[in-house]
């Protein structure tokens, strides 16, 4: 799998589950129980990931949905 985007912007992280939804692009959303072990507070980020094969068909979805700045850097 690879990291789309790496936020503790809850509404970014729904857009963006909007959006990968809608295209059929299946998703995982990582580190959601760690506010458990921070205390709620939202300070750990969370971490949307894909299929390493749907990766460039999310990237161009998120891109032309205008928030391209908000992916992370491409693995090698």
């Amino acid at each position: 799998m690879e990291e789309l985007i790496r936020t503790n912007d809850m509404v970014m992280i729904s857009f963006v589950e909007a959006l990968l939804k809608d295209a059929g692009i299946e998703h995982l959303v990582v580190d959601q129980n760690m506010s458990v072990m921070e205390g709620s507070l939202g300070v750990l980020p969370r971490r949307i990931l894909v299929l390493a094969e749907e990766a460039d068909a999310a990237r161009q979805l998120l891109t032309d949905a205008g928030i391209g700045g908000e992916l992370r850097p491409e693995t090698i």
